[in-house]
C-alpha cells in the first residue's frame, strides 16, 4: 500500500513547482508545495513521504537543504533536480544521501520511478528503525547474565562452551536460554538471533 503522506516540492520557481506537481498528481501522489527550505522545515519535514527539491534556490539551495534534512530526519528520502548539468553537485548530493539527482528536462516516467523508489527506501528505513527500537526494548528486559548468554548464542557458541566461559553448568545455560526466548518472544533460535541482531543495529539520529 502506498504511503499517503505527501511528496513535498521545494523550489522558488513557480513553473518548476507547478509542472512537478501536475506530474505527481497525474500519478495519484498527494503533493504539497513550499517556496523555500524555511517554509518546508516549519511545516512539512515530519509529514513528508519524499522531498523533491530544486538545486537552484536563493538563500538555502537544494544541496544545503539536503544536508539539513539529513541532520533533522535522515529517513526522509530526497530527490534533487537541476536545470543544468553539475557533475560535482550531483556527486555531493548523492554522497549526502540523496536518492537521485535528475537533470531537467527529464522523461516523466524516469522522474516518477525515482520518486517511487525514494518512497520505498524511506518506508524500509522507517520499518527497520521501528524493528530496532522494538528489539532493543525486548533485549533491555534481560538480566546481565541472560544478556551474556544471549551474546554467546548469537556468536554460535554451544551450551557447553558458553557454560565454560560463564562458569556455570550446561543445564543452567539451557534454563537461561528458555528464559531468554520467553522474554524475547522467540519461538526458534533463528528468530532469537534476528532480534538480537536488530537490537544491535545503530538507529538513525532523530
Amino acid at each position: 500500500m502506498r504511503d499517503t503522506s505527501p511528496v513535498c516540492i521545494v523550489g522558488d520557481d513557480d513553473d518548476f513547482r507547478l509542472s512537478v506537481r501536475a506530474l505527481l498528481e497525474s500519478a495519484s501522489f498527494s503533493v504539497k508545495e513550499y517556496i523555500s527550505a524555511t517554509d518546508f522545515f516549519s511545516d512539512g519535514i515530519f509529514g513528508a513521504a519524499c522531498l523533491v527539491a530544486d538545486i537552484q534556490m536563493p538563500q538555502t539551495d537544494g544541496l544545503a537543504l539536503q544536508y539539513e534534512v539529513a541532520k533533522r530526519r535522515c529517513d526522509l528520502p530526497v530527490v534533487l533536480m537541476s536545470g543544468r548539468a553539475q557533475v560535482q553537485t550531483a556527486v555531493s548530493a548523492m554522497k549526502a544521501g540523496a536518492v537521485d539527482f535528475i537533470e531537467r528536462p527529464f522523461e516523466d516516467e524516469v522522474f516518477l520511478s525515482s520518486v517511487r523508489r525514494a518512497i520505498e527506501i524511506g518506508e524500509r528505513s522507517r520499518s527497520q528503525a521501528a524493528e530496532t527500537r522494538g528489539a532493543r526494548k525486548l533485549v533491555a528486559s534481560l538480566t546481565p547474565r541472560e544478556h551474556a548468554v544471549l551474546e554467546e548464542l548469537v556468536a554460535g557458541s554451544s551450551n557447553k562452551v558458553t557454560a565454560q566461559k560463564l562458569g556455570i553448568s550446561p543445564r543452567t545455560i539451557e534454563v537461561y536460554r528458555a528464559q531468554i526466548m520467553t522474554k524475547l518472544r522467540s519461538h526458534s533460535l533463528s528468530e532469537l538471533v534476528r532480534i538480537a541482531m536488530a537490537a544491535a543495529r545503530p538507529l538513525p539520529p532523530n
